[in-house]
C-alpha cells in the first residue's frame, strides 16, 4: 500500500457516493475508482481541498457548499434559442434532456439542459445541473501515485488522456453534438 499523500502533481484514485438533497446522485465503487491529477482542477475545488493530504485507505465524509462545488445557480445562464439557430433537426429533443452544443465557430462546447421546447424555440439552461446545490460526499482514497511528466504537462491522468483520444477517434462523435449560432 502506498504511503504517498495527495498533493500537487500526484494522481489520486477515489471511490465515492454523492448525495444531493437526500437523493443519491452517483456511486463510484473502488473497482471503478476515478483518477484525477491533484492540483490540476480535475475535480471541483471543495472536493480536491478535502482530499489534500489524504492517503490510500482514508475514508471520510465531506459536505461541499455551492461556492466550492458547481457555483451558485445563475438565472442569466438560461437562454431561449430560436429553432432556426440550431444546425440540425431538433424534432426529437425532449424537456430534461442534456445537450452538448458547439458555438457557430465550433470552437467551444457548451452543455445545457432543455427546459422547454416549442415550435419556435428551445429554452436552455447552461448552468451545471448541480449548480446551487450542497453536495454530500462519502469518499474512499483507493490509490495515490506520483504523476508522470506527461500527465503533469497535459493536466490530466493517463487514463483520462486515453478516454479523450478514444472520443476523438470515434467516427460518430459529431452525431452527438448540436450546433447553435449563439449559445448565450
Amino acid at each position: 500500500m502506498s504511503e504517498l499523500t495527495l498533493k500537487e502533481n500526484r494522481v489520486g484514485s477515489i471511490a465515492y457516493k454523492l448525495t444531493v438533497d437526500g437523493n443519491v446522485e452517483e456511486i463510484i465503487t473502488p473497482e471503478y475508482a476515478i483518477e484525477y491529477l491533484h492540483g490540476a482542477e480535475n475535480l471541483i475545488y471543495g472536493l480536491e481541498e478535502a482530499l489534500d493530504g489524504k492517503k490510500v485507505g482514508d475514508s471520510f465524509a465531506v459536505t461541499i457548499a455551492p461556492e466550492k462545488g458547481y457555483g451558485a445557480y445563475d438565472d442569466e445562464d438560461v437562454d431561449i434559442v430560436p429553432i432556426e439557430e440550431f444546425g440540425m433537426d431538433v424534432s426529437g429533443i425532449q424537456v430534461g434532456e442534456e445537450l452538448e452544443l458547439w458555438n457557430e465557430e465550433d470552437e467551444e462546447l457548451f452543455e445545457a439542459t432543455v427546459l422547454e421546447v416549442t415550435d419556435e424555440h428551445i429554452k436552455l439552461d447552461f448552468n451545471h445541473p448541480l449548480a446551487g446545490k450542497t453536495l454530500h460526499y462519502e469518499i474512499q482514497v483507493v490509490d495515490v501515485r506520483n504523476a508522470t511528466q506527461e500527465e503533469i504537462d497535459m493536466g490530466v491522468p493517463e487514463s483520462i488522456m486515453d478516454e479523450m483520444l478514444e472520443a476523438l477517434d470515434d467516427d460518430d462523435v459529431d452525431d452527438e453534438y448540436y450546433s447553435i449560432n449563439n449559445p448565450n
